[in-house]
């Protein structure tokens, strides 16, 4: 047929002058169809047959390592026909198929099976019979691993299948400084370790069933290499460039898992998709929550998987920060892990958090994550207490915090190009990104709130220079035309703004507690404000599943670019709660029942990022592949999303506690309980016509409108 077969057929060559295929570059693995049970240091990825052949990223991990990269099930000769596979919780998926054997007559199977699969590496096969008369099911399953770091599966890199070998109930494979074991029960018939394979023969009765457990396990040798929930491999297409180590944290962390770090929050919406989006976002974030090795009753939340399954500093407060309203448990957890990180050297990085470098897009050299994380210690830490962080525990956290405000007095102060008072990112001659002035001055005016209550110096002083800062930004960083004028995206180091308008200018809007309350004037004035908020609800910006990462109109502007045109869903909930706080009530609720749609269609598992295509009225959402999935920033996003709502703002030093709710209720009447406000019981209720009503609250609390 035309089309089919080549007009033309190529021209053969000699053997001897046939070119030997190039090497395949290291490239990202797409996850974004995959099924994804997480529960660190253990991970397992499937896909949606639940059979692992070891393709891409399928297997079963632990402490970084792939325990197991094949798990093929046959049964009565064959592959059995999957049906359905789905996650039933963040750790936990289940496959449901059929099994036809040979002489079955009619069309309806009499075998049906169901794989039970845990990130923990367990898993149960269950096969049941619907038949009138006993059956006999032979049953085999292949087992194979290449015991790879997660960073090299990750960028395509696997090993090389290893052999294995008969032991207790199931086989062991051995490679430098680990082996790996599956047991079986009941124990197999037959064992075929060159082929990996165990082999059973099930007696089914009229209506019965049988069961095969598996259990796949990681022992580290004496003298072996530690785990690395990370790899060591980060995606430039995420937080991180290739090759930079993610952690400021050690790498390994206790098998054990640790409780919530945060109180059982519930929603009950007119919209029931939120309350899906609430729950789901919970259960992710759990599933990334280590101990932090130093102090494993402290936990943090890792970056997300594949690309940051260890810590990410940035992203751990971020995610912190997000879930003040369920407590402040993480947060503690949090900043104490990092305040041991912290540099105490002399020097120029006294006080500074380590943390790696991350590809900013097309328009602005790498970022670094320490810089956002130095910045955001003393922000959270001073959010924290507002919400009820113990006295005691903020004292202890003070002397890490000062360090952090000593560093950027010191980077602004040292900051070349004759661009003296802006905080440089990441090296010391700029550029000066407009986020990251943002986020020293929230640092600035929260740092001088602590340094003034506990009888510090330096508090006035921080004052004044945010507001230096505030009067040379509004200046500096805004770049006027026809339509009103834009912020810039940076300054170079030489002072010249760079006028790309996008997703990171959300932060400029975020000067206060992030559950809406104001802190005080924001890097820009009113009528800029003002501005920003008509250019991020624009169509040029909103793609009507969230907030671009560049603007469409933007030179440079990509739907996949994870910094030059995808949503991201960290950004869009800044964004969000930003407007609702400058009293851009619409355009927020449209950002957020634009996530909330897009959530829908991911089975309410945010990933970091998707593409920014514009929406139409038949489509969805399109997944980014290379995307972390879950991602700890995007579910935080979507918890903040969704409590944003409701307005609280505590101030528990005071004693007063405010609900300010969208008066708009775009999502229409919400309840919210479980949170928690000066570490008591707090619930809310907002009803359609956005009026708000505290329903539980700590003792001695005013209560504010």
């Amino acid at each position: 047929m035309p089309g089919i077969v080549p007009t033309v057929q190529p021209v053969g060559r000699p053997p001897a002058e046939r070119r030997a295929a190039p090497a395949r570059a290291a490239q990202p693995q797409p996850v974004h169809d995959s099924l994804v049970c997480v529960a660190l240091p253990a991970l397992a990825v499937s896909p949606a047959s639940g059979q692992l052949t070891g393709h891409g990223l399928d297997g079963f991990y632990r402490d970084g390592r792939r325990v197991l990269s094949h798990c093929e099930l046959r049964a009565a000769g064959g592959e059995p026909l999957v049906v359905q596979g789905r996650l039933t919780g963040a750790d936990r998926a289940r496959f449901v198929g059929t099994v036809r054997r040979t002489g079955e007559r009619g069309p309806d199977p009499e075998i049906s099976l169901e794989r039970l699969r845990c990130a923990d590496g367990t898993e149960r096969i269950t096969f049941h019979s619907s038949a009138a008369r006993p059956v006999r099911l032979p049953v085999e399953i292949r087992l194979g691993t290449d015991l790879a770091e997660l960073g090299a599966v990750a960028v395509g890199l696997p090993g090389p299948e290893l052999r294995a070998v008969v032991h207790g109930s199931g086989l062991r494979w051995s490679g430098p400084g680990v082996h790996a074991t599956v047991a079986a029960s009941p124990a197999p018939e037959d064992a075929l370790a060159s082929a990996g394979l165990l082999r059973w023969e099930l007696d089914l009765p009229p209506g019965g069933r049988r069961t095969i457990e598996l259990h796949a396990g990681l022992e580290h040798t004496p003298g072996g290499p530690a785990g690395c929930p990370s790899g060591g491999h980060h995606h430039s297409g995420g937080t991180h460039i290739p090759g930079q180590r993610g952690g400021v944290f050690a790498p390994r962390a206790r098998a054990d898992r640790p409780p919530r770090p945060w109180t059982s929050a519930r929603l009950e919406c007119d919209d029931h998709r939120a309350d899906a989006l609430m729950a789901g976002s919970l259960d992710d974030l759990y599933g990334l929550v280590l101990r932090d090795p130093a102090a494993p009753a402290d936990a943090y939340v890792a970056g997300g998987f594949p690309w940051r399954c260890g810590p990410a500093p940035a992203e751990a407060l971020w995610t912190a920060r997000m879930l003040l309203p369920l407590g402040t448990r993480l947060a503690a957890g949090t900043l104490r892990a990092l305040a041991r990180s912290q540099c105490a050297a002399p020097g120029v990085d006294f006080g500074r958090i380590p943390g790696a470098l991350r590809d900013a897009g097309p328009h602005a050299p790498p970022s670094c994550t320490g810089v956002e994380a130095t910045l955001l210690f003393p922000a959270v830490l001073a959010e924290a207490r507002r919400w009820g962080l113990p006295e005691q525990e903020t004292e202890r956290l003070m002397p890490a915090a000062e360090r952090c405000l000593r560093w950027l007095r010191t980077a602004a102060d040292a900051s070349g190009g004759g661009r003296g008072g802006y905080v440089p990112d990441p090296a010391p001659d700029g550029p000066y990104r407009c986020e990251t002035q943002a986020h020293a001055h929230r640092a600035a005016l929260l740092g001088a709130d602590l340094l003034d209550t506990y009888g510090l110096s330096d508090g006035a002083e921080l004052r004044e220079w945010a507001a230096e800062l505030r009067s040379r930004f509004r200046s500096d960083f805004w770049a006027e035309d026809r339509a009103g004028g834009r912020p810039a995206a940076l300054l170079t180091a030489d002072g010249r703004p760079v006028p790309h308008l996008g997703s990171t200018a959300a932060h400029l809007l975020d000067t206060g507690l992030l559950g809406g309350g104001a802190l005080g004037p924001g890097l820009l004035d009113a009528a800029q404000t003002d501005q920003l908020a008509r250019l991020l609800g624009g169509p040029a910006m909103d793609s009507g599943w969230g907030l671009r990462g560049l603007g469409a109109r933007e030179t440079g502007y990509n739907p996949f670019g994870h910094r030059s045109g995808a949503v991201r869903v960290h950004e869009t909930a800044v964004a969000a709660a930003g407007l609702a706080a400058a009293g851009h009530e619409r355009a927020a609720g449209a950002l957020t029942r634009g996530v909330l749609d897009a959530a829908e269609s991911f089975g309410y598992r945010l990933p970091e990022m998707y593409a920014g295509a514009q929406r139409t009225a038949d489509g969805a959402p399109v997944p980014h592949p290379a995307a972390c999935r879950p991602a700890a920033v995007a579910a935080a996003g979507a918890v903040h999303l969704l409590v944003a709502l409701a307005g609280v703002r505590p101030d528990v030093p005071a004693g007063t506690v405010s609900v300010r709710p969208l008066g708009t209720a775009p999502l229409g009447a919400i309840q919210l309980t479980g949170l928690s406000v000066a570490e008591q019981p707090f619930a809310v209720r907002v009803s359609r016509l956005g009026l708000g009503m505290v329903e539980a609250a700590a003792e001695g609390l005013q209560l504010g409108s």
